[in-house]
């Protein structure tokens, strides 16, 4: 065997081991057990009650939670808010303030260990998980998409969907008309994680995707976060178009695009600080939402006169040269 050999081999090796290391971390977590752990039965029986015809209040009544690989880190702490019908409630808070964790425990991925979380007036625990999840539609920040059409993503949302009911999901989330304009149309490959498609155009998909199920409950978690300021704009009124006569939840770090929330939720630390509307909360002096708008401002601001900047450079620039090719 060569030095080379030699080498890869040993490269392989270590390469081996490492995945073995990954794989038995994993499993140990898996296997640990949760005291907030979901009683499989109970939660997949299809004797609960319905909620297909439920549009009702979302509450968090002093809801305590801590993951179950991280037991010793809370992360809420008597959290309490309330969702209404057919309204928007926006949570906004820094990183690790616990905004997506309550849009876990919504869609039931974990059990708080405290507290608990109703819809119109009854236990979350009281609906099948499959009928809960069925009526929630969610759309992230970063949308999940496989290399295959834009008909077969859409249709992950619902299974059994008609094409009818795709075209519609895809208008209701402004999808079908570049849809149109590509070649194949509903038939195009999107590439692995969409690749194929620009970040405006992926987000579009992923909402026509949560809306082809005609969800009561909507839940947008940062969804134009990563978009530039073009793509952002048509999103976000396609989003709040689709927001109508649905009660959602929508995790903001750009704070512009909640200024029309029914109500705002300020979180720290895995509770809540702050409530009201933009305007009520924009009137408390030294708040922190208060301060979390005026910082963003700040940072417009900032990157607008870089552009600017950039701007007048690369017009300095080409007058140089201009200059130099005439004399």
């Amino acid at each position: 065997m060569s030095h080379k050999d030699h080498l890869s081999l040993n490269i392989t090796d270590i390469l081996v081991v490492k995945a073995q290391g990954a794989a038995a971390a994993v499993f140990q977590l898996i296997d640990e057990e949760n005291e907030a752990s979901i009683n499989e039965t109970d939660i997949w029986k299809e004797d609960t009650k319905s909620i297909c015809n439920i549009n009702g209040d979302i509450e968090f009544d002093n809801v305590n939670f801590n993951y179950p690989s991280r037991k010793e880190a809370s992360v809420l702490h008597n959290l309490s808010l309330i969702a209404c019908a057919g309204q928007i409630t926006a949570l906004v808070g820094s990183s690790g303030c616990g905004k997506s964790t309550c849009i876990s425990l919504l869609l039931r991925y974990y059990e708080p260990q405290l507290g608990q979380i109703m819809i119109d007036g009854r236990p979350i625990t009281d609906y099948n998980v499959k009928q809960l999840r069925r009526n929630i539609g969610v759309v992230s920040q970063e949308p999940i998409l496989f290399g295959m059409s834009i008909y077969e993503n859409i249709r992950f949302g619902k299974v059994n969907a008609t094409q009818a009911e795709i075209e519609q999901a895809a208008q209701e989330a402004n999808a079908h008309n570049f849809i149109m304009q590509l070649p194949d149309k509903y038939e195009t490959l999107v590439g692995e994680r969409g690749i194929q498609l620009s970040g405006g155009e992926k987000q579009r998909i992923a909402l026509a995707r949560a809306l082809v199920k005609q969800p009561s409950f909507l839940l947008l978690d940062e969804a134009t976060s990563a978009l530039d300021n073009v793509n952002e704009k048509i999103v976000q009124e396609t989003l709040d178009r689709a927001c109508k006569g649905r009660t959602t939840i929508v995790i903001a770090h750009r704070l512009a695009t909640i200024r029309n929330a029914h109500q705002i939720y300020v979180l720290d630390d895995g509770s809540v600080i702050e409530q009201g509307t933009h305007e009520i909360l924009m009137a408390k002096k030294g708040g922190k939402y208060q301060a979390m708008v005026k910082h963003q401002q700040m940072e417009k601001i900032d990157d607008n006169i870089d552009d600017m900047m950039s701007m007048q450079k690369v017009q300095e620039e080409d007058e140089k040269w201009i200059c130099m090719l005439i004399f």
